[in-house]
């Protein structure tokens, strides 16, 4: 069964509603004991980082999904803020994240643009995987998919990245560390192309 992490924050009727639309197990868990029978989380996420880094702290479902993540290594997906959440830190905000994957998140540097462009990057844009499998697989040629941010996920170790989005130079739009996966865009937003993503997920 795959849980939607509900902390208040993110589309999570949507991811819901494919899961539903594909015969594939999900709930949404609003509690440690609903996070327990889940053998897959997605962690959705939108706004600021520090609101939803709060949220989510104050939810009681923090130490639970550590245990999950961290000691039990149980796949999970953030989407957008959910995959920044899992870096130590962000430009963003204060708080620190949940530090799943050693990354930053910093916001774009809209003086070193070359283009007449602004923030937040938002909108369809292309994703370049590094492999077609896994999380990418049977998505075909020309997928994009639906961004909302100003900032984006640095990590340390650039063999994290899954895949790079150029929006004024490449940025990584989705990352993987073991047990670890993030995607920058919304797939819930993304049409065929979001809905095989996480389709794909499920099958991991």
């Amino acid at each position: 069964m795959i849980a939607i992490v509900n902390y208040g924050l993110g589309n999570i009727h949507a991811f819901a509603n494919i899961y539903k639309r594909l015969n594939i197990a999900a709930e949404i868990a609003s509690s440690p004991e609903e996070l327990l029978a889940a053998d897959k989380i997605i962690l959705p996420g939108v706004g600021a980082f520090d609101w939803a880094m709060r949220r989510l702290n104050e939810s009681g479902m923090r130490d639970t999904l550590d245990e999950l993540v961290v000691n039990k290594n149980t796949p999970v997906l953030g989407i957008c803020v959910g995959m920044q959440m899992m870096a130590k830190r962000s430009d963003e905000g204060l708080l620190d994240g949940l530090g799943w994957i050693d990354a930053e998140v910093k916001k774009f540097d809209t003086a070193s643009f070359d283009q007449k462009t602004h923030l937040p990057h938002m909108g369809w844009n292309d994703v370049t995987p590094r492999h077609a499998e896994g999380l990418f697989e049977n998505l075909g040629t020309g997928a994009r998919f639906y961004f909302l941010h100003s900032y984006y996920f640095l990590p340390n170790d650039q063999d994290h990245v899954l895949a790079i989005t150029d929006y004024n130079g490449h940025h990584a739009s989705s990352v993987c560390s073991g047990n670890v996966f993030g995607v920058q865009f919304h797939p819930e937003k993304s049409h065929q192309w979001g809905v095989q993503l996480l389709k794909n997920f499920a099958e991991l």
